[in-house]
């Protein structure tokens, strides 16, 4: 990985205290890391993880904001997310095919069914939250 060029403080991280930032700091490192082992545990988040470390990471480090920005695989969805709220059409339906898993799981583990039917019913309201939110930019969507 090639070292990323130091870059100043964001004015709104420089307006924080030293501790404020090195929790939020903290904090995104956690976030990322649980995003990570989102990807290969179906019943772990990783999209609101990783939205929460580049919300953390924007105001604490803007080499980890930038690093998680210019990213192959998360840049695209953040730089998507913070410009528009938008959620692309093939991430609405692998967040689908991931909950709908966990649903299964969460229903054949969980014994208590009051548990299990608040854990799926969560998802659905993700779900339905997150097949709202636009599927392309303003701009894009205009044109056609």
């Amino acid at each position: 990985m090639a070292a990323m060029p130091e870059q100043p403080i964001a004015p709104e991280a420089a307006a924080l205290p030293a501790p404020a930032r090195w929790l939020l700091l903290a904090l995104a490192w956690l976030c990322l890391g649980l995003a990570i082992l989102g990807v290969f545990l179906p019943l772990l988040p990783t999209v609101p993880f990783l939205l929460l470390a580049a919300w953390a990471a924007a105001r604490s480090s803007p080499r980890l904001s930038a690093w998680l920005e210019g990213h192959p695989r998360f840049g695209p969805h953040l730089r998507d997310w913070r410009r528009a709220g938008v959620v692309r059409r093939r991430s609405k339906w692998q967040a689908t095919a991931v909950m709908a898993t966990s649903a299964v799981l969460v229903l054949l583990l969980v014994q208590k069914t009051w548990a299990a039917a608040t854990a799926i019913a969560c998802m659905a309201t993700v779900l339905c939250w997150l097949w709202l939110r636009p599927e392309q930019p303003p701009q894009e969507s205009a044109g056609q």
